[in-house]
């Protein structure tokens, strides 16, 4: 019986590990199209065998260092409730530190710069990797030179117009796709390690020793192009959700690690054969009867990398809006299955623009690297921080093996982090500009609604008297259930101020209710609910949602049922204040531009009603001005 459950548990590990290599591995697994020749190139290193071994070993010594013990043995154990990635990094670090509140205010400042930084690597990975491959036309067509471009931008438009379909029409195609193109690695680097396999030397880590210490200016150069090969780490972080540790770890040890290092190695032995091999190694591995089908599959494969960067845009900004910060966007969710599966058109389309001004302007992948690896660094030393705080302050690890464990990574994350920082004139001042763009939109975010939410507290009015007062010399009640939505607990809404002033009716049933997202991925039914009785008839509600729960009211407040209350759909109305901000010169503020910058994303949010999925029918907004 239990081998059978066994046998049962591996086959659906194994369709995960599947799932994984379509999602995951996307990003790391097209490296091979690019990785080995932007060293040479961006180093501007003599194709030599010394170099060659070199540099190889480098390579996959770096894999095994920063993907296979970092992100695979250690990274993967901080899960905050199974889920993983930035924001829930984020959230267990804060977490961890929540009794020392300055320490707390900087990694959350920490947190939010690589949140922000993360959209750069949204708008290079798509660009980079579907010119990479298109750019295999240079080598089998070069009189058609001139079309790269312009195929790269049209797979670019259509991926993008996909994603209204939502991945999960697509994803199923994925895994084999990808399981295909691990296995054309291997097919294609096999028969020149063969032929040479005296490039297996560069297993050796004293190669990649010997040439750092023989190179020291260059291998420092060296690195900002070796960190091409491990572009994928925190994917592999961010989607631990979807798939689990285990499949993403056979993933890796079973598929990928062994597929990646096979083609570097017969790049390599490819570049002992012919030096000149290196204008395109990954395209000059195949055999001539094999150049269409390869770039057709290396296209494909690009556009599935690219599409896992794409899909986690979107949950990351789902993320950041149920947490406060971003504003409010139209959410369109395209699985009835998969609540994790959404489709934000606002983000979709924003990087679609960036992507095609990234092509356009940078015109190759090789001038494009050097934008490439500043934000993979910044936000792999970024997530190495935050472990350190994870682990010491959440998990109440010794100090000493605290700094052993996240020190080492912490200082080869720093020297990709200081070469690749060299490139910011050459193209990395791209993704550092829209993540500062984006930092700064986040931030104002967070801080206009901090003193949105002190100015209404500052005017507001104590809802327990308000309602002792109202009743000394109560109005009309009228049937149904009048639900007044809150930000702020214990705090009369301007909607019921409103409503009394104007239409000068009560309901039989209120209930005033306020909804608090937290710092964690998963809060249950069991916990969603808290209620407080007012009396006449008066309920104070407060409802909880993690901050990859779905924010639905209405079905929240089905769970009344449990307190003896009874809220009938089709007799209930909401009621909600639809504040417009009014920036003034006012001390303690942010500064004009920003607080003008503020009052602009706050209108032009979308609306509260649709984010807690309210009935558009049974809505009924009244507005008020707030100066900040």
């Amino acid at each position: 019986m239990s081998t059978h459950s066994e046998s049962r548990s591996a086959g659906a590990t194994a369709a995960l590990a599947l799932g994984a290599l379509g999602v995951v591995y996307g990003d790391i697994g097209t490296s091979p199209l690019y990785a080995l020749r932007e060293v040479f190139h961006s180093a501007h290193l003599p194709v030599d065998e010394a170099n060659v071994l070199g540099v190889l070993s480098l390579l996959f010594w770096t894999m095994t260092v920063v993907v296979s013990f970092k992100y695979v043995l250690l990274i993967l154990r901080a899960d905050n409730n199974g889920e993983g990635g930035l924001i829930a990094m984020l959230a267990l670090a804060t977490q961890a530190v929540k009794h020392k509140p300055a320490l707390r205010a900087r990694l959350m400042l920490l947190g939010l710069f690589g949140t922000a930084i993360f959209f750069g690597d949204a708008v290079i990975t798509p660009a980079m990797t579907v010119l990479g491959a298109v750019e295999g036309l240079d080598v089998y067509a070069p009189q058609y030179h001139g079309v790269v471009l312009p195929v790269t931008l049209i797979i670019l438009a259509g991926l993008f117009a996909f994603q209204r379909f939502g991945t999960g029409t697509v994803g199923k195609s994925f895994g084999p796709i990808m399981l295909l193109w691990f296995a054309s690695l291997v097919a294609l680097g096999l028969p020149h390690i063969l032929a040479r396999p005296g490039v297996l030397a560069a297993l050796n880590p004293a190669y990649a020793l010997g040439f750092a210490l023989q190179h020291q200016v260059i291998a420092f150069i060296a690195l900002g192009a070796v960190v091409l090969v491990v572009t994928g780490g925190e994917a592999l972080y961010a989607d631990m959700g979807h798939f689990g540790k285990r499949p993403i770890r056979w993933a890796w040890y079973g598929v990928v690690m062994p597929a990646l290092a096979i083609n570097y190695f017969g790049q390599g032995a490819l570049l002992l054969a012919d030096p000149e091999a290196i204008k395109n190694p990954f395209f000059l591995l195949a055999p001539d009867w094999a150049e269409i089908p390869l770039f057709i599959l290396a296209t494909l494969a690009a556009a599935v990398a690219s599409q896992a960067l794409i899909t986690a845009s979107f949950s990351v900004a789902k993320q950041a809006m149920q947490l406060g910060i971003l504003p409010r966007m139209r959410l369109l969710h395209t699985s009835v299955k998969e609540v994790g599966q959404v489709y934000v058109p606002a983000v979709n389309w924003t990087l679609f623009v960036f992507v095609v001004v990234a092509v356009v302007f940078f015109g190759s992948s090789s001038k494009m690297a050097g934008a490439y690896g500043v934000a993979v660094t910044l936000d792999m030393t970024i997530t190495t921080i935050l472990t350190f705080f994870v682990i010491r302050y959440g998990w109440k690890y010794p100090l000493v093996l605290c700094f052993a464990a996240t020190g080492a990574f912490f200082v080869i994350d720093f020297l990709f982090l200081a070469s690749n920082l060299l490139k910011v004139p050459s193209g990395g001042w791209f993704p550092l500009a829209i993540g500062i763009w984006m930092f700064t939109l986040m931030l104002t975010w967070k801080q206009g609604r901090r003193l949105l939410s002190e100015k209404l507290r500052e005017d507001s009015i104590d809802l327990k008297s308000f309602l002792d007062a109202v009743f000394i010399s109560p109005p009309v009640r009228v049937p149904g259930t009048a639900v007044f939505l809150s930000g702020e607990q214990g705090v009369t809404p301007n909607a019921l101020l409103h409503n009394l002033k104007h239409n000068k009716v009560l309901h039989e049933q209120n209930l005033f209710v306020t909804v608090r997202h937290h710092e964690r991925p998963w809060i249950g039914f069991d916990r969603r609910l808290e209620v407080e009785a007012l009396g006449n008839n008066c309920w104070q509600c407060t409802l909880h949602f993690g901050f990859k729960n779905e924010p639905d009211v209405p079905e929240a407040l089905t769970l009344l049922r449990q307190h003896g209350l009874q809220v009938d759909d089709m007799d209930t109305s909401y009621f909600l204040s639809r504040d417009i901000v009014i920036p003034t010169r006012l001390n303690g503020g942010m500064a004009l531009w920003r607080e003008k910058l503020f009052a602009s994303m706050h209108r032009n949010a979308s609306g509260i009603a649709d984010f807690l999925h309210l009935p558009a029918n049974r809505v009924v907004e009244l507005g008020s001005k707030v100066e900040i």
